[in-house]
């Protein structure tokens, strides 16, 4: 199991992810790479937004990205995934999303 894989298990338990780093500048400048950040496990009860940062699973990869846009297709609620450069790696249900940015270190 990949680490980020591992994370994305405890958040859907319903478990609060402190200090979770990712590599990478797609973020930059609101995350730096390797930067810690807090993740609150995404329930039925979450409100996600745009500009929301959240940790999820586009077409089996795994992100800590902006929702940049949300749609309604066929009754279900769609979050497009982008980087902070304006690219965009896809459209997710909730499902795919496991949790938000709560906390930057």
């Amino acid at each position: 199991m990949s680490k980020a894989s591992f994370i994305a298990s405890l958040l859907q338990q319903g478990r609060f992810v402190e200090k979770y780093k990712e590599a990478g500048n797609s973020m930059l400048p609101l995350l730096k790479s390797n930067q810690p950040v807090s993740l609150e496990p995404i329930t039925d009860d979450s409100e996600l937004t745009v500009k929301d940062i959240v940790f999820c699973k586009v077409k089996g990869n795994y992100y800590t990205h902006l929702i940049s846009a949300i749609r309604t297709r066929n009754n279900q609620v769609e979050y497009q995934i982008s980087n902070n450069h304006g690219f965009v790696n896809g459209w997710v249900k909730r499902k795919n999303i496991f949790g938000k940015v709560v906390k930057i270190w």
